[in-house]
This record gives C-alpha cells, sequence and structure tokens, in this order.
C-alpha cells in the first residue's frame, strides 16, 4: 500500500505514535509519506519506503493567522496526485481530519477517491475539539471519515460523549518497540545523575498544565524526606518554571535536574527507579508505557486511559488525581527495597509487551485492507 500519514512532528504522544508506525510500516513493505510541516523528530530514517513532504505556508500580511489548513490540504492533494497514494492516516481530528476531508473532495472532481483513516490522540477531543467553536468541526471531521480509531477504550467512551458520533470507533492503542527499550548501554554510568545509594525518579512530558506537574515535585519531596534520592525532569513546556520555584521553595533545587527536551530518553529511563506521572488527564499515557518498557514501575493518577497501561499493584500503582499523599506512600512502598523494586521493574517490563509494536502495527493494517476494500467498492457506483 502507498500511506500518506499526517500528524504534529513533535515531541507528543501523537507525533511519536505516528512516526513509529510509519516506520515500522515501511518495513512491512508499505510506502509510507509523512506530510507535515516539519521532520518528525523521531523520523531519522528516509529512504525508498519512508518519504517527507513539507507543508509551506505562505506568509501574507492579509491573514492574521496564516490558513495552514488550505496549505495541508493543497499540498494532500499534490501528493496524492504525484504519488499516488492510495490511503490517507491522519492523526488528530483537527486540523488533520478536517484538512484531509477537504483534500478529498478536491481529488473527487478529478475522480481521484482517497479514503481517511483518522486517529484520535485526546487532546483534540477532550480539551480542544469539546470546545463550542471547533464541536461542529470535529464532530463532522470524525463522521466523515471512512474509519476512526482511538487509543484507548477511555477516550473512545469521551468521544462518543461529546459528539454526536456516527461512526464506529475502534480502539487500536498506543505501542511501543519493546526491541528498542533492552538496555544494551555499556556506558550506563549512573553515577553521573546520582549517587549509589540515591534512587532515580523520572517524569517526562510538555510541562501543560494538565501534566500537574507541581505535583511530581511535591510527590518527590515526600520521597526524598524517607529515602536518598533524585529528580529527573525531562521536556520543556509552561509549567517548567512553575516546577522550579516550587523545587526552589521546598528547598530541594540540588537534587531536581531539568533536562530539557531530550533525544535520549531511552538512556534516561536506563537510570531510573521509577516513574511519575500524575496527570489531570490522559488518553493513554505513552510515556508511561515507555518508561514500563524501560522496566520502570509507575506512580500514576487513575485518569482516562491510564489505568488500561499501568495496572496497579503489578506495573505501580494507581492514585485520585491530585493525591500527592497516596502517590507519595505508593512510591516508597515500591522503592524502600532492592528486592520489592526489582519485582516490580519486572511486572513492568512484562506488562509493556503487551503493547509490542509487532501486536498493534496489524491492527492498522487490518483497517486499512478493510476501508480501501469498502472505498473501492463505493467507487463502483461513482
Amino acid at each position: 500500500m502507498k500511506i500518506g500519514i499526517v500528524c504534529y512532528p513533535t515531541f507528543g504522544g501523537s507525533g511519536v505514535v505516528a512516526t513509529e508506525l510509519g516506520i515500522e510500516l515501511s518495513k512491512r513493505g508499505h510506502e509510507v509519506h509523512f506530510i507535515t510541516y516539519k521532520q518528525p523528530v523521531r523520523l531519522d530514517l528516509l529512504g525508498s519506503n519512508v518519504h517527507f513532504h513539507e507543508v509551506t505556508v505562505p506568509e501574507y500580511p492579509l491573514f492574521h493567522y496564516q490558513p495552514y489548513e488550505l496549505a495541508l490540504s493543497s499540498k494532500l492533494v499534490d501528493m496524492v496526485k504525484l504519488h499516488k497514494i492510495e490511503l490517507l492516516h491522519v492523526h488528530y481530528a483537527i486540523p488533520h481530519a478536517y484538512a484531509a476531508y477537504m483534500a478529498k473532495k478536491m481529488l473527487e472532481v478529478e475522480h481521484i477517491h482517497i479514503p481517511i483513516v483518522t486517529t484520535l490522540h485526546g487532546t483534540d477531543i477532550t480539551l480542544v475539539g469539546s470546545h463550542p467553536f471547533y464541536k461542529s468541526a470535529v464532530t463532522f471531521s470524525i463522521n466523515e471519515s471512512d474509519a476512526v480509531t482511538s487509543v484507548s477504550k477511555s477516550l473512545k467512551q469521551d468521544t462518543l460523549r461529546l459528539f454526536g458520533i456516527k461512526k464506529d470507533i475502534e480502539v487500536v492503542t498506543n505501542f511501543i518497540d519493546i526491541s528498542k527499550h533492552t538496555n544494551h548501554f555499556t556506558d550506563c554510568q549512573r553515577a553521573m545523575m546520582a549517587k549509589d545509594n540515591e534512587r532515580i525518579i523520572t517524569h517526562i512530558s510538555n510541562f501543560r498544565p494538565v501534566k500537574r506537574i507541581a505535583d511530581v515535585v511535591k510527590i518527590f519531596y515526600a520521597i526524598q524526606k524517607q529515602i536518598p534520592a533524585k529528580l529527573m525532569m525531562v521536556g520543556e513546556g509552561p509549567e517548567k518554571e512553575v516546577a522550579e520555584k516550587w523545587a526552589s521553595k521546598l528547598g530541594i533545587e540540588n537534587q531536581v535536574v531539568f533536562l530539557g527536551n531530550s533525544h535520549e530518553i531511552d538512556r534516561i529511563l536506563c537510570f531510573s527507579d521509577l516513574f511519575i506521572l500524575p496527570s489531570e488527564t490522559e488518553s493513554f499515557g505513552l510515556a508511561a508505557l515507555e518508561a514500563m518498557a524501560s522496566g520502570v514501575p509507575v506512580i500514576s493518577s487513575n485518569s482516562g486511559g491510564i489505568p488500561e497501561v499501568n495496572i496497579h499493584g503489578i506495573s505501580g500503582f494507581l492514585s485520585p488525581v491530585g493525591d500527592i499523599e497516596a502517590m507519595s506512600t505508593n512510591a516508597l512502598a515500591i522503592l524502600k527495597d532492592d528486592e520489592t523494586l526489582n519485582r516490580f521493574k519486572k511486572q513492568a517490563r512484562e506488562q509493556a509487551l503487551n503493547f509490542d509494536i509487532s501486536k498493534i502495527v496489524p491492527q492498522y493494517e487490518a483497517i486499512y485492507a478493510k476501508t480501501l476494500a469498502k472505498s473501492s467498492t463505493q467507487c463502483q457506483d461513482c
């Protein structure tokens, strides 16, 4: 198949999943075309089966906000025609599904029929999409897609609750390439980050308010009062300054390390003993899954799709949003001795195996094949 993938090319979960999906599809013999405004951060390899096409939005003084959707739609039309792309897989309902629909209608004028598979990731539904300004457009884009998937059961339920959806939504979870999370570092020098007697706690996110970054610091504060520990904060975002202020206010600024955005997540997780994800909501919790794949147990909230990933008492512990005391207590229960910690590390890794890329990508391939077959049947009546 020749597949066009549209995604946000950033450090966020949806962009990571879309990129890893495209790379794996190319390894399975499909021709994959990434179409977005910048090369995705995890797209290191371009070749005969993987291509990147940049969407350029010309500056024009008439527009207060440059019309990215229009530029994307036009680019999609051009790329479908030039490369004979058979199917578009768009990640995020808005603006991507909306732009893909416009491209589809433009192509139909030329008797080219391109089916659209839309994957819902979370923010496009729970935060942005439910806003009154966007709700009609999101509902329309989902209903006009040829196939729709969501990354968790929780997100599917939220979508059906918030919108008037007439399409079937198939749950295809996020995934991890387990082979990339095997500790192969010969220079895994833990001493570079912490002393031998210190536990290493990690948080990775885009530091948005929904991640409850201050809670991470407060949980760590309670941990380090009981056992020697260091906190690694990975990412950038609007709440970073809040976290820095809390670390200073609590007098633990020397024990909290802010690493910014990093391409060495696997190396950082290789050092880690515990991962903290106290988010207000998560449609899935990809960061938690990446930690678990590296054998790092997770302390998290019980919101959204997280309980579908992090199994309470097995790969870590779940607590109500904002319950810092419970999360701190659970963290100490895991970290209290090496035997308990090693057991949770092993169990976290085993739970992550359920989401290995080899089990998930065939589900997308089946959806593509079914969607193409249905589109072909419909086109016979066009």
